[in-house]
């Protein structure tokens, strides 16, 4: 294990500035780390959990496109630390220190703030996404890149080789040194001894502090897309001490759990993993808690319950502070904040955003719903994809996404469901 003092010479840098293209249109008014997740949280707040718990006090978070909402979520849920005792998360917008560009790439982020870094003077620098589902002990990848003497050192999971094309792919020899890396392969190179898994990057790094400086001025002057996979770490394998830490997950679970969340499908699979009874990720661990901002709502309530008919309730779901089921019918579904379902409402497989509302009468089964936005009664989304499409976005593999109603500008009082209609 890690000791503290090991701890106080990383530096924890959160790469949380992504346009996340491929979740719109929940990135159309929010970064893609601010984006809700599971009903309390943010993205953003898995990441800068695993540092916390890994004893990491010092992080920044690099912030650039439409950044407001998830400054506005570290500062008033984040401010845990001890600034007396050097302890910070510190949001860093693009400042254009050393030019007219915003970040063009991962690694140009951080050139761009070498000067904030160097201020600091870690003796590692940790260089994270903030936008994965994953828990992770950051100390034991320190004390692996220590005893390696290492330059840089890459977090890797086994993955199918079917699904590695998504990632950056490492090759590694049997003392786990990286002598090769290849990003989003069309073909995969698999483990020497498992022909059917391949080595993925998880997108978490530590550097030593002079090592990422002269990579990041060196990648500074060349024409590339200036991405630590596409660029940097190819380069560095043929010059550097580059090595390759197997995944170690503090989930608990047989299977690892790491999960990028990059397209809506993927977003909405990873909602889903939360609301079985033995879920694949468990946010219940008290050991590894996940943190988030809390907000002053008062408890969850379901009301007008029918046990023949089951309406007025909720099941095998997660609902959160300020939600009201009111004679509706909620299955597998996670319910953000403030959210309300109306009498005989039926919503399934659903992912229902801060504030949203489903009006009387309609049934809602795999679809997003957005924050605010106001179902009106008698409305029927995710029963036929020809009629959704037509008006909402709809993912490859079904799932319905709905922006594009009226936000709901008013919370309604409690009125009890009227008589079932006979026949």
């Amino acid at each position: 294990m890690h000791g503290l003092r090991d701890m106080r010479e990383v530096l924890a840098v959160v790469l949380a500035g992504g346009v996340g293209e491929r979740l719109y249109p929940l990135t159309k008014d929010r970064a893609k780390p601010a984006v809700h997740f599971g009903g309390i949280y943010r993205l953003v707040d898995f990441t800068l959990s695993n540092c916390i718990n890994s004893q990491c006090r010092k992080i920044m978070v690099l912030v650039q496109y439409k950044s407001l909402s998830l400054s506005r979520h570290i500062r008033t849920g984040w401010n845990i630390l001890s600034p007396e005792l050097d302890e910070y998360v510190e949001v860093i917008p693009a400042q254009k220190r050393v030019g007219e560009d915003w970040y063009q790439g991962t690694a140009d982020a951080i050139y761009q703030n070498l000067y904030s870094i160097e201020r600091v003077d870690p003796k590692y620098v940790l260089v994270l996404s903030g936008d994965h589902i994953y828990k992770m002990d950051y100390g034991p990848m320190i004390s692996f890149h220590q005893q390696n003497k290492a330059d840089m050192t890459v977090a890797a999971i086994e993955m199918p080789i079917a699904q590695a094309s998504r990632f950056g792919v490492l090759a590694v020899d049997y003392d786990a040194r990286v002598i090769g890396f290849e990003e989003k392969p069309a073909n995969p190179s698999a483990m020497p001894d498992r022909p059917s898994t391949a080595l993925a990057s998880m997108g978490v790094y530590v550097f030593n502090t002079d090592a990422l400086k002269r990579a990041c001025l060196d990648d500074a002057k060349q024409v590339s897309s200036h991405d630590f996979g596409k660029d940097v770490i190819p380069k560095m394998i043929g010059t550097h001490r580059v090595f390759a830490y197997m995944f170690r997950d503090e989930n608990k679970k047989e299977a690892q759990y790491w999960r990028d969340v990059g397209t809506l499908d993927s977003y909405w699979e990873a909602n889903m993993d939360l609301v079985d009874v033995d879920p694949f990720f468990n946010l219940y661990d008290r050991k590894w808690p996940i943190r988030t901002r809390t907000l002053d709502l008062p408890p969850a309530k379901f009301v007008f319950a029918n046990e023949g008919v089951r309406y007025g309730a909720a099941l095998d779901s997660i609902v959160s502070p300020g939600c009201v089921v009111s004679g509706g019918l909620v299955k597998r579904s996670v319910l953000s904040p403030d959210v309300r379902v109306n009498s005989y409402s039926h919503v399934e497989e659903s992912i229902l955003l801060p504030g949203c509302n489903i009006g009387r009468n309609s049934r809602i089964r795999r679809a997003i719903i957005e924050k605010n936005v106001n179902i009106p009664e008698n409305t029927v989304i995710g029963y036929d994809a020809r009629e959704d499409a037509k008006r909402f976005h709809v993912t490859a593999n079904g799932i319905v996404v709905v922006d594009s109603m009226e936000p709901a500008e008013q919370r309604f009082d409690i009125v009890p469901p009227e008589p079932a209609p006979v026949g």
